[in-house]
């Protein structure tokens, strides 16, 4: 879901980006009846998704990598530890992006990821916790796929402000 609302978002602000997901499910999957529902009725199609497993490779080539719970960082750190600096939680990426502000104008995406990242440190990253996961909606009911595609796009119109803000000062 988060890839297809963050290239929306992408398409709404002219950023030029490429957006690629992956997880760590099984790959070649499609998306769930539930994922396909509620995308549908924010005018997204994903009826020809499938899944992708993340690989090391993947992670390396990324400028920034969007994880939806704080496992998945740990675990995307282990395929790459380059990755650390530009790796976050959703949640962590805009509370941290709120505190320092918006990407200036002169600044690259990295140097504000840096800013952002200061004072991060990996042990705050442990265990689980609802300040930084997004609870996965899979076997659920309609609504609570809904409620986290809401949750997301919500996340990602943030993001997306503070990264790629319309005036950039």
């Amino acid at each position: 879901m988060a890839a297809a609302i963050l290239r929306r978002r992408f398409e709404h602000r002219d950023v030029a980006a490429s957006v690629t997901s992956a997880g760590f499910r099984e790959p070649d999957r499609p998306a769930s009846d539930g994922v396909v529902r509620a995308l549908a009725t924010r005018g997204l199609d994903a009826a020809d998704h499938r899944s992708r497993r993340i690989e090391a490779d993947l992670v390396r080539e990324a400028d920034l990598v969007i994880a939806m719970e704080r496992a998945h960082v740990r675990e995307i750190v282990l395929l790459d530890a380059g990755a650390w600096s530009r790796t976050f939680t959703i949640k962590e990426l805009a509370r941290r992006g709120r505190a320092v502000g918006p990407r200036q104008k002169t600044e690259s995406l990295r140097g504000w990821l840096a800013r952002i990242g200061v004072g991060r440190r990996r042990e705050d990253l442990l265990g689980s916790s609802p300040d930084d996961d997004v609870r996965d909606p899979m076997g659920g009911a309609l609504e609570d796929y809904e409620a986290t595609a809401d949750q997301l796009d919500a996340l990602l119109g943030e993001l997306v402000e503070l990264a790629w803000p319309s005036r950039v000062t």
